[in-house]
């Protein structure tokens, strides 16, 4: 039994949810956001589409290709998920003039397919599971679903019901603490709840992001996207660092 549950350890391909993850989860959804739109601003956006896509492949092979979870493989193909999600979500408002409402609603509705398929095949949804290819592509399909989901709610709230984006933040930062207050104080379901706050940290990683990059005119901060998006790489690097040094001395520690 112990090494049935060692073997499954070492298949791991997602990592623990502790509050570090959720803390590097919120920074990279929050970076996706201010590098997307510094990119698409800065350069040709349909290049910029590109050079998102072409980093989005490059990392997830990378994922998919080591055999166990590596903080910094996992984490580069999540923000450059959050980087390609925002931008999908984009395209659709911004260069197809669909409005977020319409958005929203068809990221919400890819993302209860994913899930619907994903648990008709696997009987489970639960991020533990994570040990075959097959699971893996189901969850990286859900999280790219949850990004171009929770961009498109983000803008929904910030602009189209005018909250601006500190009250954004406030609202999403209210609404990510419920299903984690409700698993941890009245049991309510562990993979649902997951999932909820897994959403709703798009929306609240996002909404700071804008809040803090954009300009007064327009409700944020003004310190320029490109200034946030280092700072914010800046600090995911030392986290994910911090991370990784600390399962190789947990590794260590097993092998003695």
């Amino acid at each position: 039994m112990k090494q049935n549950l060692f073997t499954l350890q070492s298949l791991r391909k997602v990592p623990e949810i502790t509050l570090i993850f959720w803390t590097i989860k919120i920074l990279t959804t929050a970076m996706g956001e201010s590098t997307s739109d510094f990119l698409v601003y800065q350069i040709n956006p349909v290049i910029a589409v590109a050079l998102g896509a072409i980093g989005l492949v490059i990392a997830l092979i990378l994922q998919f290709f080591v055999r166990k979870y590596i903080p910094w493989i996992y984490w580069l193909a999540i923000v450059m998920v959050a980087i390609f999600g925002t931008m999908a979500a984009d395209v659709l408002h911004i260069g197809l003039g669909i409005p977020y409402s319409i958005s929203s609603l068809f990221f919400a509705i890819s993302l209860t397919i994913i899930f619907f398929i994903w648990y008709k095949i696997e009987k489970t949804l639960s991020i533990h599971s994570i040990v075959t290819v097959r699971r893996e592509i189901f969850y990286w399909a859900t999280v790219m679903a949850t990004f171009a989901m929770g961009t498109a709610l983000g803008d929904l709230t910030a602009t189209t019901f005018h909250l601006g984006y500190l009250l954004s933040g406030i609202l999403f930062m209210i609404l990510f603490l419920l299903p984690i207050i409700a698993y941890k104080f009245f049991k309510a379901n562990e993979v649902l709840t997951f999932w909820i706050a897994y959403i709703l940290t798009r929306p609240l990683g996002a909404s700071y992001a804008d809040w803090l990059g954009k300009p007064s005119t327009i409700g944020g901060l003004g310190l320029g996207d490109g200034v946030i998006s280092i700072i914010l790489l800046i600090v995911i690097i030392i986290f994910v660092s911090y991370i990784t040094v600390k399962d190789k001395k947990i590794s260590a520690a097993k092998k003695i």
